[in-house]
């Protein structure tokens, strides 16, 4: 009898294959920017032809985001029980 504790093994389980997947990531960055020093942008305004700008502002609106969702969160939060206590009469 086989026992039912099998679990499957995803490809992400591997830490081989995290330590892969991390050190590709870094490498497609560095290609990247490695490519902005050789491209020549048309751009409207003179700050987003400065170099890495678009990555530098990519980061910081996402820091940005995500100060501000902390902070809707104070105001959006409801209790735990929100819910139930405006069902009961």
């Amino acid at each position: 009898m086989k026992p039912t504790c099998d679990k499957k093994r995803y490809w992400l389980d591997d830490p081989g294959n995290v330590t892969k997947l991390f050190r590709s990531l870094w490498v497609g960055c560095g290609l990247l920017i490695g490519l902005d020093l050789f491209l020549h942008r048309h751009e409207d305004f003179e700050f987003a032809t400065l170099f890495g700008f678009h990555g530098f502002y990519g980061f910081f609106a996402c820091v940005a985001l995500v100060l501000a969702a902390k902070q809707l969160r104070r105001v959006l939060m409801r209790p735990e029980d929100y819910y139930d206590e405006r069902g009961r009469p």
